[in-house]
C-alpha cells in the first residue's frame, strides 16, 4: 500500500475543512480533482506534514507520519501550487538545502536542473518571475529517494519546454516505482500520461469518479 488515510480530519477553528473515513491507493497515478475551495491544497499539506490534523497517515505500510516523521518525510515529497519563498533565496541555496535534507544521490540535482532548464541559479527569488520558480519547485519535488511526489496544479506558469520535462520524470519515477498524486484543471492524458485513478474531493472527502 502506498498511502493509507484513516479518520482523518482537518479543521480551520471550528469550521471542518476535511473529513476522510478511509482512503488508500497501491502504486500508480491518481488525478486529484475539485473546485477552487474544496481543499486541496490544504490536503495535499496535511499528507505532507506541514498541518497539523487527526487521525492516520501511513506511507508504504509502515511509515507513520505522527510516529515516523523522518523517515515517512524522506519518502514523501510535495510540489505546492503557488510556491512561495524568501525574496533573497536563490534557487542554488534551495535546491542545495533540500538535496541534502532529502539524502539526494550524486548528480540527481544537476539532472533535474538541466531537465528543467533552470540557467538561473544565482538569481534571487525575488527577482524571478512565477513560471521560474514554479520550475524549481518543481525540480525539488523529484529530489532524493521517494515513494510518492505530490504535484499541486504542476502545469500553471510553466512553458512548453518545462511541461514536457515534467511528464517524461513523471513517467520515469513511475517507472521506478514511485506514486504520484496529481491535481490540475487540465487533463494529463493528452500528454501521453497514463492515469491509474481519478477522484474528487467533495464533501470534504475523497470519492472515486471515472476518469475522462
Amino acid at each position: 500500500m502506498a498511502l493509507a488515510i484513516r479518520d482523518l480530519h482537518q479543521r480551520y477553528g471550528d469550521l471542518e475543512i476535511l473529513s476522510v473515513p478511509s482512503w488508500q491507493v497501491n502504486s500508480g497515478i491518481y488525478w486529484i480533482q475539485g473546485e477552487n475551495g474544496a481543499g486541496k491544497s490544504t490536503l495535499f499539506r496535511t499528507i505532507s506534514g506541514m498541518l497539523p490534523y487527526q487521525g492516520n497517515i501511513v506511507l508504504d505500510g509502515k511509515y507513520d507520519l505522527k510516529t515516523d516523521p523522518v523517515e515517512y518525510r524522506l519518502r514523501l515529497n510535495l510540489g505546492e501550487a503557488e510556491p512561495l519563498y524568501p525574496s533573497f533565496l536563490t534557487p542554488a541555496d534551495l535546491v542545495a538545502f533540500v538535496a541534502e535534507a532529502k539524502r539526494s544521490p550524486a548528480g540527481q540535482a544537476d539532472m533535474l536542473i538541466d531537465a528543467f532548464g533552470i540557467n538561473y541559479l544565482k538569481n534571487p527569488f525575488g527577482s524571478c518571475s512565477s513560471g521560474m520558480v514554479k520550475k524549481v519547485s518543481l525540480a525539488i519535488s523529484f529530489l532524493g529517494n521517494p515513494s510518492v511526489i505530490i504535484l499541486d496544479e504542476p502545469l500553471i506558469t510553466i512553458d512548453k519546454d518545462a511541461r514536457a520535462a515534467l511528464f517524461e520524470l513523471i513517467k520515469s519515477y513511475h517507472q521506478s516505482g514511485v506514486t504520484f498524486l496529481l491535481s490540475s484543471h487540465q487533463t494529463f492524458q493528452q500528454e501521453g500520461l497514463a492515469v491509474s485513478q481519478t477522484f474528487a474531493l467533495r464533501n470534504k472527502t475523497l470519492v472515486s469518479i471515472p476518469a475522462l
